[in-house]
């Protein structure tokens, strides 16, 4: 697929419309992790929060791998709206660098109490190497989060 014709579809992802957005993604999702720098370039012009979301929630699976999906990370976390902001979370979280805390540090004291929350959730998985911990906040070892395969084993 050629570059202008990603950059299409990833801005199509800019609409309430959750059929056009799965659909332009059902297109995308072959182009593994190259399509990230296109998310990264459209990401701060993308007005609807729903297609920020898409794009970060479609970030996840490369955050240990590629640190443009780390940086959309960093992006997502000062976002206006607290799904992206908490996608975000999901995409620093499962990446595990320690070079996400100063800028998690920063919403500790977010008015959201649920951002501050999420943010002190990354920070805890991080400082224990163990993402699991993003979701399992007691660590009881009984909640899993399986990004990708053998994530739980």
């Amino acid at each position: 697929m050629e570059d202008d014709e990603i950059r299409v579809l990833v801005a199509s992802f800019d609409t309430k419309d959750k059929a056009a957005r799965h659909a332009a993604w059902q297109q995308l999702r072959d182009l593994g992790d190259r399509v990230l720098a296109f998310f990264e370039e459209f990401f701060p012009f993308a007005k609807r929060h729903e297609a920020r979301r898409d794009m970060a929630f479609h970030s996840i699976r490369y955050a240990r791998t590629n640190n443009i999906a780390f940086r959309i990370g960093l992006a997502a976390i000062a976002d206006r709206s607290s799904i992206v902001r908490y996608r975000g979370c999901c995409i620093l979280a499962y990446s595990l660098s320690r070079d996400a805390v100063p800028a998690l540090e920063g919403l500790l004291g977010h008015s959201d109490k649920k951002t501050a929350e999420d943010a002190r959730a990354v920070i805890d998985a991080i400082q224990n190497r163990n993402h699991h911990y993003f979701i399992d906040r007691k660590h009881s070892g009984q909640m899993f989060w399986e990004v990708r395969k053998g994530d739980v084993a």
